[in-house]
C-alpha cells in the first residue's frame, strides 16, 4: 500500500506542476490581447506589430508544446501505474479524457501553426484572435476538468491509504 500512496501523491503533486502550464499558455492569450488592445487604438498596422503578433503567437505554441510534452509523459505515467489501483473501467474513462485533451491540444497547435498575420485587415486580425482565444481557453478548460475528475478520486484514495499506514 504504501507504493500506492507514493503512486497518487506523484501524481496530485504533477496536477499542480499541470496547472502552471495551463496558466502560462492563458497569460500568453492575456498578452495577445494587450497587443490588439493597443493595436486597436492605432489607425496604421506597423510591421512592429505584426512582428509582436508573431511572437506572442510563437510563445503561444512554445507554450503549448511544452504542456503537450509534459502531459504526454503525465498521461504514460498514469496509464502505467494507475491500472492496479482504479481498475478496468475508470481507467477507461481516464484514458478516453487523456484522448480527448491530446485532440485538443493538437488542435490549438495546428490553428496557431496556420495563422499568418500579415497583410490582414483589423477585422481579420480580431478573428484570428478570437480563434486563438477560443482554442487555448477550450484547452485549458478541459485539462482543468480532468485534472479535477482525477484529483477528486486520488484525493479519496490518498485518505485511505493514509489511514491504512496509520
Amino acid at each position: 500500500m504504501v507504493d500506492a500512496l507514493a503512486v497518487v501523491t506523484k501524481i496530485v503533486t504533477e496536477h499542480r506542476a499541470i496547472r502552471e502550464h495551463v496558466k502560462l499558455a492563458g497569460d500568453t492569450v492575456n498578452d495577445i490581447e494587450a497587443i490588439f488592445t493597443l493595436q486597436r487604438t492605432q489607425s496604421d498596422w506597423s510591421q512592429t506589430s505584426t512582428t509582436a503578433l508573431i511572437e506572442k503567437r510563437d510563445q503561444l505554441l512554445q507554450a503549448t508544446s511544452f504542456l503537450e510534452e509534459g502531459l504526454k509523459n503525465h498521461f504514460d505515467f498514469e496509464e502505467g501505474a494507475l491500472p492496479p489501483l482504479l481498475g478496468k473501467l475508470l481507467m477507461k474513462a481516464i484514458v478516453h479524457e487523456h484522448h480527448e485533451i491530446s485532440g485538443q491540444i493538437a488542435s490549438a497547435k495546428a490553428t496557431l501553426a496556420n495563422i499568418e498575420f500579415e497583410g490582414l485587415s483589423q477585422r481579420e486580425l480580431l478573428s484570428k484572435r478570437s480563434a486563438i482565444q477560443q482554442n487555448i481557453n477550450s484547452l485549458g478548460h478541459i485539462v482543468e476538468e480532468h485534472m479535477q475528475h482525477e484529483d477528486a478520486i486520488l484525493n479519496m484514495m490518498k485518505k485511505a491509504l493514509e489511514k491504512n499506514t496509520a
